[in-house]
């Protein structure tokens, strides 16, 4: 835990304290900033109170006593709700030398649900004491999705692994496809998530579900995950859509290495349509524009939100016809997770006005996904990652520009 830090950014926001409560492992944030195992078993209320000056306070149950034992500060315990409530209104204190404003896993109207983990009575209770509860999400980005010179170069290494399998995998479906002898083989969009699986796990890499590969219909549904049971063959003339990302070992120190995280599209053994042409220019226009509004903001040392990035985006596909089909955000931090807990470019889903800050990484994704009221069905997503330090922004792996022949 980084105390003193967080202290000074608790002092630099003119908040008296940030508050973490937890029950029942709730709060996964909680968890990851004060090292508290995830798997432990927490049957009751625990509180603990990082004041901007001075030394944290904690309070637990009885039965639980030593749950924050391993972070400092001064204990107090409880058993009834009545001393849980008269020792917590103590811990926090009243008058000057109180905490009154008050940091949380709060988000106003749930505006950011990401960080919106506090349960409403708890919000209550805090506020029929006087309190005033504020949202953390700038510190949570803060202390949460700003990375290590080492976390970034880790993205670096998944990068160059998932690029080279990327490309691999668009040779091996040719192969099957397009055999010397004129025989195309059989391949199903199962078989290729299988084949990338195998791929990544000779180069050291680790994921989470995924990853996608779809075609035709199938690459309009940006969430489609094809199984054993449920996929569709791979055929010349498909449409077809890769979304992959993986990431390396865990670090030295115990430190999370960051993921990779990428999509292209493509058509096997023909040319494109003109709408085909037409939706995938519109998508990586978007996507250039995102990425662009970005890069200029911190070249000028100027602060840039979510909501922007994604509102640059979705500027470009509605000026080309399709804003009704392009349905989610624009793109998503990566950090400790694959989705991380910084700032969304998004303007969609979310109003998202965490500022994007150096040393981060996050997704530009931009798709367009069509009815089935078009035929042929189909979607496009062109995803980049970004990584930024004081003053740059830029572009972790090369940008597609063209659709994939295959």
């Amino acid at each position: 835990m980084q105390l003193e830090a967080i202290q000074g950014a608790l002092r630099a926001a003119q908040i008296d304290g940030w508050l973490f409560y937890d029950h029942h492992n709730r709060d996964p944030i909680a968890g990851r900033m004060l090292g508290i195992d995830p798997h432990a078993h927490v049957t009751r209320r625990w509180y603990y109170l990082i004041p901007a000056v001075g030394e944290p306070r904690k309070l637990v149950h009885r039965i639980e006593a030593g749950r924050l034992d391993h972070l400092p500060g001064a204990k107090g315990v409880y058993s009834s709700w009545q001393e849980l409530a008269a020792t917590l209104e103590t811990m926090l204190g009243t008058g000057l030398g109180g905490t009154r404003r008050l940091a949380m896993q709060y988000s106003p109207g749930n505006a950011i649900m990401y960080v919106s983990m506090v349960d409403a009575g708890t919000v209550e209770f805090l506020r029929s004491l006087g309190k005033e509860i504020v949202s953390s999400a700038d510190l949570v980005s803060q202390f949460e999705a700003v990375l290590s010179a080492a976390q970034m170069a880790s993205h670096a290494v998944a990068q160059r692994k998932i690029d080279a399998i990327l490309a691999q995998a668009f040779h091996e479906i040719g192969r099957v496809l397009h055999p010397p002898s004129g025989r195309a083989g059989a391949i199903t969009e199962f078989d290729m998530v299988q084949w990338f699986s195998e791929a990544m796990r000779r180069e050291g890499l680790t994921w989470e579900n995924g990853p996608n590969v779809s075609v035709g219909a199938n690459s309009a549904d940006s969430h489609y995950e094809p199984t054993a049971q449920k996929c569709k063959p791979i055929r010349n003339g498909d449409f077809l859509l890769i979304d992959i990302w993986a990431k390396t070992e865990a670090l030295a120190a115990g430190q999370p290495s960051i993921h990779y995280d990428i999509t292209w599209t493509g058509v096997i053994g023909r040319e494109p349509t003109e709408l085909e042409q037409n939706i995938f220019y519109a998508v990586r226009d978007a996507r250039d524009a995102a990425i662009q509004t970005i890069e200029q903001a911190f070249a000028a040392g100027r602060p840039i939100y979510g909501f922007q990035a994604d509102d640059a985006a979705r500027e470009v596909i509605r000026r080309a016809g399709f804003g009704e089909y392009f349905t989610h955000r624009t793109g998503h931090n990566i950090a400790a997770e694959l989705h991380g807990s910084g700032a969304h470019l998004d303007n969609l889903e979310t109003h998202d006005e965490r500022q994007i800050l150096p040393n981060t990484c996050f997704s530009v994704e931009p798709g367009i996904y069509l009815p089935a009221s078009f035929q042929p069905q189909f979607g496009v997503r062109s995803e980049v990652n970004m990584l930024t330090t004081a003053g740059k922004a830029w572009v972790t792996g090369p940008r597609q520009q063209e659709l994939v022949r295959i």
